[in-house]
C-alpha cells in the first residue's frame, strides 16, 4: 500500500489522488481507515472509510507500538485509533516519506465495523472459555473435596461398623471413637452407652446367676437334710417295728417330727421369700404400738428362752410411747425372726433384751443379746440368704433366712436393719420406725 501512495506524497499529498487510490484498494478491502503520520506521530492527512465526515479525536499518535511493528515483535501489538481517544485496535504500519521527509509512518486501522463484531466474538469466545474452564476447575476440585469428605465419612462408618462386628464377636471391651458431635459421633456415643449397658447387665446376670446357683446348692442341701434324716428313721422304725422298744420309738418319731417342722419351715421362708423378691406382699398399714408387741413377743418366746436358761426381757420407757405406722402381722415376723436368731446365738445364761424408745417422733426398736457375736469381717454377710457365720452349728440352727426376711419386711416399711457387733461381746439389731400418732 505505501508504494501506491509514495507518489502522491513527493512534492505535495495529494488527496484527491491518495483518494482514489484508496477507493481502488476499498475494494480488497473496504474496512481500513488510513492515517498518515509525521516521524513523531502528528496525523498529516487521514482518512476514515466508515464516515467520510469523521473527526479525529487525538491530533497525535504514539509511535513505539508502530516501531515494535516494523520491528518484527511478536503479535498482536495494538495502537491508537485517533476516531476514539482511548481506545486501542490492531494496526498496520509501514515507513514512507512524506514531501521528502523520512521516518514517516503509513497507519492503517484494521478495524472497521465487521472488525468489530469479529473481534467481540473472539473476546466473548474467550469470555466463554475461561468461563468453562474456570468451572471445569470448581468441578474438579468440588469433586476432590467431595471424594475426600466421602473417604472421611466412610472410614469413621467403617470403624463403627468394625467395632461393632468386634462387639458381636465377643471382645466386649471395644468401644467406638467419639471425635465429634456429628450424626456418626452421635451414632459412636450411642454405641458405647448401649454396649456399656449390655456389659453392665451382663455382669449384673452373672451375679444374679451365681446367687441362683448358690441358692439352690443350698436349698437342695438344706432339704436333702432333713428328708434324709426323716427316710432313715422312718426305714428304721418300719424294720425294726416288731422288736423297738416304746421308748426308742418316741425318740425315732419326735426326732423325724423336728426334722419335719424344720423342712416345713425351710419351705415356708423359701415362699416368703420368693413373695418379696417379687414384690408380690402389699403391707396393710395401721397404727400399731411397738411397746405392746415387744412384751407380746416376750411372752411367746419365753418359754423357749427358760428351756434354754436364757433371760428374755422388754424394756420399755416409761414416757408416752409413740404409734408407728405398720404392718402389724408383718412387723411381728420381722421381730420375732430376729428374737429367734438372738436365742439361738445365745449361750445358757445370757440375756436378750427387747428395747422400744422414742426417738424424738420415731420410734427405735432394739434387740440385743449376750451371745458370742459376729466376727467383723462378717458382719457384711449375715443378710446374705443362707449365711451362717458358724456352717458347723446345723443342730436346731435355721437355714439362714431369718435376717433376710426381716430386712425385706423392714425395707416394706420405709427402714433399714443395722447391726452392731463385736466378737465376744454379743450383737444388737436395730431399727427406726416413723409414727402414725402419739399418746
Amino acid at each position: 500500500m505505501a508504494s501506491h501512495f509514495q507518489p502522491y506524497l513527493m512534492d505535495s499529498i495529494e488527496g484527491d489522488s491518495i483518494i482514489s487510490v484508496i477507493q481502488y484498494l476499498n475494494g480488497i478491502n473496504p474496512e481500513i481507515d488510513i492515517y498518515l503520520l509525521s516521524s513523531n506521530g502528528m496525523i498529516k492527512w487521514f482518512y476514515p472509510s466508515q464516515n467520510p465526515d469523521a473527526e479525529v479525536q487525538i491530533s497525535r499518535v504514539n509511535t513505539a507500538p508502530l516501531d515494535e511493528f516494523i520491528a518484527g515483535e511478536m503479535l498482536p501489538i495494538y495502537g491508537d485509533d485517533p476516531l476514539n481517544a482511548g481506545v486501542k485496535k490492531p494496526f498496520s504500519v509501514a515507513p514512507i516519506s512524506i514531501m521528502g521527509s523520512k521516518g514517516c509512518y503509513l497507519y492503517v486501522i484494521l478495524s472497521g465495523q465487521q472488525f468489530d463484531q469479529a473481534a467481540a466474538m473472539v473476546q466473548n469466545s474467550y469470555i466463554l472459555r475461561n468461563t468453562f474452564i474456570g468451572l471445569g476447575l470448581i468441578l474438579l476440585v468440588t469433586l476432590i473435596l467431595g471424594l475426600i469428605v466421602f473417604r472421611l465419612l466412610t472410614s469413621r462408618l467403617r470403624h463403627v461398623s468394625e467395632t461393632v462386628k468386634s462387639f458381636e464377636q465377643g471382645q466386649l471391651e471395644r468401644r467406638v471413637k467419639v471425635n465429634s458431635n456429628d450424626e456418626v459421633g452421635l451414632l459412636g456415643a450411642s454405641f458405647n452407652q448401649m454396649a456399656d449397658t449390655l456389659v453392665s447387665n451382663m455382669d449384673e446376670i452373672k451375679q444374679i446367676d451365681k446367687l441362683r446357683r448358690e441358692l439352690v446348692a443350698n436349698v437342695s442341701h438344706d432339704l436333702r437334710s432333713p428328708l434324709a434324716s426323716i427316710q432313715g428313721y422312718l426305714e428304721t422304725i418300719q424294720q425294726k417295728e416288731p422288736s423297738i422298744n416304746p421308748e426308742d420309738r418316741s425318740k425315732y418319731y419326735e426326732i423325724v417330727l423336728r426334722n419335719t417342722k424344720k423342712l416345713g419351715t425351710l419351705i415356708e421362708e423359701l415362699f416368703e421369700l420368693s413373695k418379696f423378691d417379687a414384690q408380690d406382699v402389699q403391707p396393710e398399714m395401721e397404727p400399731v404400738s411397738m411397746a405392746e408387741l415387744a412384751q407380746d413377743l416376750v411372752q411367746q418366746f419365753k418359754p423357749l428362752a427358760e428351756q434354754k436358761g436364757i433371760t428374755l426381757k422388754a424394756v420399755l420407757s416409761d414416757e408416752h410411747t409413740n404409734l408407728v405406722y405398720a404392718d402389724i402381722a408383718l412387723m411381728e415376723r420381722a421381730i420375732s425372726n430376729l428374737i429367734d436368731n438372738a436365742l439361738k446365738h445365745t449361750p445358757a445364761g445370757g440375756t436378750v433384751s427387747i428395747i422400744s424408745t422414742n426417738d424424738k417422733e420415731n420410734v427405735s426398736f432394739t434387740i440385743s443379746d449376750t451371745g458370742k457375736g459376729i466376727a467383723e469381717e462378717n458382719i457384711q454377710r449375715i443378710f446374705d440368704r443362707f449365711y451362717q457365720e458358724d456352717p458347723s452349728r446345723t443342730v436346731g440352727s435355721g437355714a439362714g433366712l431369718g435376717l433376710s426376711i426381716a430386712q425385706k419386711i423392714l425395707e416394706l416399711h420405709g427402714s433399714k436393719l443395722s447391726v452392731e457387733s463385736k466378737s465376744g461381746n454379743g450383737t444388737t439389731f436395730s431399727f427406726v420406725l416413723s409414727p402414725q400418732i402419739s399418746y
